[in-house]
């Protein structure tokens, strides 16, 4: 090994070794919360209304103009 290669790894050891104690890992006090505020009601709307067109075409009778 050159002399480059040993100052290299004698300088980054001891920096590996000290980098543990500058990170700390702690779990949250509060619990995490995923807020997902999703609008359904119009694909819901959308499903409903295709199905009752459907159902009016498909039983004219019912439904006289």
């Amino acid at each position: 090994m050159t002399r480059m290669t040993l100052a290299s790894i004698g300088t980054l050891v001891p920096m590996a070794l000290m980098l543990p104690g500058c990170i700390q890992v702690a779990a949250p006090d509060k619990p995490i919360e995923i807020n997902l505020n999703v609008n359904v009601k119009q694909e819901v709307v959308v499903r409903l209304q295709k199905d009752a067109d459907d159902f009016i075409a498909n039983n004219p009778e019912l439904f006289p103009k």
